[in-house]
């Protein structure tokens, strides 16, 4: 009898692995919802933005009910504006939370594997970007209108009332939600362009605060000429219900806002197409 041939056994054939736009999508999804940093940031960034609108309502409605004169910064106040009385507070939060989102993967050195795993680089900003800006735009969007709605029934029977149908108010509170949702933005930027947690953390502090602070020293002609364009004034023009006379509208605030965050994109473009880590 003759031995019948054993053909040998086939090799164990592995899919090939593919880089697309929705992987790295994914992927960086799944990261970011996997860091109890992002819970907790996310949590205090809703908290300010409902907790200090409803305080300053309450602190309003106790003044005009119990007939002390108002302070200054509640005299002219709006149940809009006390709806959005936590945003510096909330954009703090959403802008460091950016900021880990890249700078984190730098410090960490994870950086290394996702990059690895998606040679182009550039997806990867990109993706950390638009993941992340949706998600504050999300919080930022809940967090206005929950605290609009709130703020409206604690002041409805004062001068402050307003109602989401009046002029401008549904303008300002989506004008506050894309001008939160862009903070993020730029945290992602800052912490790619920088790679250092710390070091971003202090340019994003010192451009939203402390440059607006240091320009209004310089004399009035240059202060009025300058102001207006600096990222934090410009996006408060964004959701303002109404203008002065040295203020951007609405809409070239938005332009001008979005021009900052561009301008943070191409330098965390620049850096991360001249140098991995």
């Amino acid at each position: 009898m003759t031995a019948v041939a054993q053909k040998p056994p086939a090799a164990a054939t592995r899919p090939a692995y593919r880089v697309t736009g929705t992987h790295v999508l994914r992927s960086e999804s799944t990261k970011l919802w996997s860091l109890r940093s992002t819970w907790i940031t996310l949590g205090l960034a809703l908290l300010f933005l409902i907790a200090f609108g409803t305080i300053a309502a309450w602190r309003y409605y106790s003044g005009v009910t119990s007939g002390r004169q108002l302070d200054p910064d509640f005299r002219d106040s709006t149940a809009l504006s006390l709806s959005l009385f936590g945003i510096p507070l909330s954009q703090l939060a959403l802008g460091v939370l950016g900021v880990l989102v890249t700078a984190g993967e730098y410090s960490t050195g994870a950086i290394r594997s996702t990059l690895a795993a998606v040679p182009r680089r550039l997806p990867v900003l990109w993706s950390k970007a638009a993941v992340y800006g949706v998600v504050a735009l999300a919080i930022a969007l809940v967090g206005s209108f929950v605290t609009f709605f709130v703020d409206s029934g604690i002041v409805h029977n004062t001068p402050a009332a307003l109602s989401i149908s009046s002029s401008g108010v549904v303008r300002s509170l989506l004008g506050a939600t894309v001008y939160l949702g862009l903070i993020g933005v730029i945290g992602v930027a800052l912490g790619a362009l920088l790679r250092s947690v710390a070091g971003a953390i202090s340019v994003l502090v010192a451009g939203l605060m402390l440059v607006p602070g240091l320009v209004s020293l310089l004399p009035t002609s240059w202060h009025n000429a300058i102001q207006p364009y600096l990222p934090s004034i410009a996006g408060e023009s964004m959701y303002s219900l109404h203008h002065g006379p040295h203020t951007l509208s609405a809409g070239p605030g938005f332009l001008v806002f979005a021009a900052w965050t561009a301008l943070a994109l191409a330098g965390a473009a620049w850096r991360l197409s001249r140098s991995d880590a």
